[in-house]
């Protein structure tokens, strides 16, 4: 699906306080751009904000920050902002490629992948978020027994990414198939925007928590 250019949403975003851009990072120093120390979870395409904004609202000793690289995306997410969530919520400008570029190493203690681009073609696979090319970057921000939390609605894509952090020596927290079937798991589950509509349309929702050891 094509996104929607939206004029000036790059100007507004460099003006923003709680926004920072590729020229603008503070690698290694993150912890001083919240107003109180905490461990800091990231989420990797954070779309409109609506996950990484309920998760900073009901976790407010975790700093968060999302990264999303498209800025008619971000400025979505950067309007989802409110007055509580900024206490502990920043959102970066940034594609993905980039990450060991904005992170020190093992200055990162979780990441969030929800419904990523699936990349379908197996020419594109290096590109998908849970590639081995993006869990070795991973591996450079992460201290050893951190988690990534991964979700999506492609099954194709799911099984490629259990196969894919099993071939890394990744352990295996927690897998499913089907997220709303378990009770237990869906008491803390934020769903994302996307979430909302596959589960609405029937699609079943898949979910990983794979650690780095």
């Amino acid at each position: 699906m094509r996104l929607r250019n939206i004029p000036g949403a790059r100007e507004a975003l460099e003006k923003d306080d709680f926004v920072f851009v590729e020229t603008d990072l503070k690698k290694g120093h993150w912890d001083e751009v919240f107003p109180k120390k905490g461990p800091l979870h990231i989420e990797i395409g954070t779309g409109k904000g609506r996950f990484i904004n309920e998760l900073a609202l009901k976790n407010p000793d975790i700093n968060y920050l999302g990264l999303e690289k498209y800025s008619s995306v971000l400025i979505k997410a950067m309007k989802k902002l409110s007055d509580k969530s900024k206490d502990n919520l920043r959102l970066i400008r940034i594609d993905a490629t980039d990450i060991t570029e904005c992170f020190e190493r093992g200055e990162v203690s979780k990441i969030y992948l929800n419904f990523s681009d699936p990349w379908p073609k197996d020419r594109y696979a290096k590109r998908r978020l849970t590639s081995d090319r993006f869990l070795n970057r991973y591996e450079q921000i992460l201290p050893k027994g951190s988690c990534i939390e991964f979700k999506t609605d492609n099954n194709d894509l799911f099984e490629y990414s259990v196969e894919s952090v099993k071939e890394k020596g990744w352990e295996i927290v927690y897998l499913t198939r089907d997220l709303y079937s378990d009770s237990k798991e869906l008491e803390s589950n934020i769903p994302t925007e996307y979430e909302l509509k596959f589960t609405r349309a029937g699609n079943n929702i898949n979910k990983l928590i794979a650690r780095f050891i």
